[in-house]
């Protein structure tokens, strides 16, 4: 998803966290890879990107990483630093996570905040009851709520039996969801195809295999029971509205 819009908005590299003061190489070993100049080798990090002059009239920082293994305090205090100082207005962390949904409906995404004015401008985001044990972008919502910078969180659910990533069904989802947010309209070029090719996909699988196949039917009817006629009929308004949006923009209708 991050390096959809890094692609997209032309975002430049402008800054990475030390890869010695955050990571345990155990756990996340650096990659070997081979370029025009010759074998190198890629250390885990964070990297963090500035897209100028974005569909939304603003300035947007993207930060592309993985979860630190160590001093998540010092490391979120990197990322919110760097963010504040740049003058950061809003704070948006996108993520995923295994649920019993089936690949062939729309990719739930849930969107949760504890800032009142958000709530408030955007019906769909809800105040988050999750209590237990947390992730890095907990941590960084909790320290951005004590610095006063509003968060929201958004959570696309991904399918346990075909979950693992790349899942660009549920980028686009998120991508839908950023949109909605930024009030803007968000090149999903090559996204929108990965998509319905990663679903062709796990159709095929579940095709092989009776089990998966008569679960997924249990998903899908279940789903359908449990959508509401009013529910439906705001999801395929937002989408048509959506639609409207790429048209009048003169972007790909996807």
């Amino acid at each position: 998803m991050i390096e959809h819009l890094v692609e997209v908005w032309g975002a430049e590299l402008v800054a990475a966290v030390d890869p010695e003061d955050y990571y345990d190489f155990q756990v996340n070993r650096p990659q070997v890879l081979g370029t025009d100049e010759g074998r190198v080798v890629r250390w885990p990090t964070t990297r963090v990107f500035l897209a100028k002059d974005t569909p939304s009239g603003r300035d947007v920082i993207l930060v592309h990483g993985i979860e630190p293994s160590i001093r998540w305090r010092h490391f979120t205090a990197d990322i919110l630093g760097l963010a504040l100082h740049e003058g950061a207005q809003l704070l948006v962390l996108l993520g995923a996570m295994l649920a019993d949904v089936p690949h062939t409906r729309p990719i739930p995404v849930g969107l949760s905040s504890e800032d009142r004015d958000l709530r408030s401008a955007h019906e769909d985001i809800e105040p988050s009851t999750y209590e237990g044990p947390t992730g890095i972008v907990g941590v960084l919502a909790d320290e951005a709520r004590q610095a006063d910078l509003p968060t929201v969180s958004c959570w696309a659910a991904v399918p346990h039996y075909a979950g693992g990533p790349p899942s660009p069904k549920a980028s686009l989802a998120l991508l839908g969801q950023l949109e909605e947010l930024l009030d803007c309209v968000i090149d999903d070029s090559g996204l929108a195809d990965a998509a319905r090719a990663w679903e062709r996909g796990v159709d095929e699988l579940a095709a092989t295999d009776d089990e998966v196949r008569d679960y997924v039917r249990q998903l899908e009817e279940s789903q359908d029971a449990a959508d509401l006629p009013e529910a439906s009929g705001d999801a395929i308004a937002r989408e048509f509205e959506r639609y409207l949006r790429r048209r009048d923009d003169g972007g790909p209708l996807g």
